[in-house]
C-alpha cells in the first residue's frame, strides 16, 4: 500500500496542480496556447521533474507545438521560482517539458480501429448478400 503513493508521486501530483494554475494564469507569453499538464514525473532524488503536456486542439500542427515548447522552455526559471514559493520543498526539481504524444497516438489508433470495424462490417454485409 505504501508503494502506491510514494513521496515522489505525491510531489508530482502537487506540482501538476500548481503548474497547471501557473501556466494558465501567470505565464504571459503570446506563443503559449491552451496547455494541459497531463503528468509530472519526479526523479527519486528530486533533481528533475519531467512535465508532460498537450496543447488543446493543436495536436496536428508541429509548428504550434514547437512554439509552445519554446515558450515553456523560456518560462522554466519563472515557473520553478513560483513553484518554490507555493510548494514547500527543500529542493525544487529542475523542470523539463515534454510534449505528450499519447493523446495523438490514442486518437490515431481509435480511428484505425473504427476503420477496420467498418471494413469488417462491409465485408460481412457483402457475404450475406451472396
Amino acid at each position: 500500500m505504501a508503494g502506491e503513493f510514494s513521496r515522489t508521486s505525491r510531489i508530482g501530483d502537487q506540482l501538476q496542480k500548481e503548474l497547471a494554475s501557473l501556466i494558465q494564469f501567470e505565464v504571459k507569453d503570446p506563443r503559449l496556447g491552451l496547455v494541459t499538464v497531463n503528468e509530472v514525473r519526479v526523479a527519486k532524488d528530486l533533481g528533475y521533474a519531467d512535465i508532460y503536456y498537450t496543447v488543446l486542439g493543436k495536436d496536428d500542427q508541429p509548428e504550434i507545438i514547437a512554439e509552445n515548447q519554446a515558450a515553456l522552455d523560456s518560462a522554466k526559471g519563472f515557473l520553478r521560482r513560483r513553484l518554490a514559493q507555493e510548494v514547500k520543498l527543500r529542493v525544487m526539481p529542475h523542470l523539463r517539458f515534454h510534449y505528450d504524444q499519447s493523446v495523438v497516438n490514442g486518437s490515431r489508433m481509435s480511428a484505425l480501429i473504427d476503420e477496420v470495424i467498418r471494413d469488417d462490417e462491409a465485408k460481412s454485409a457483402n457475404e450475406d448478400e451472396k
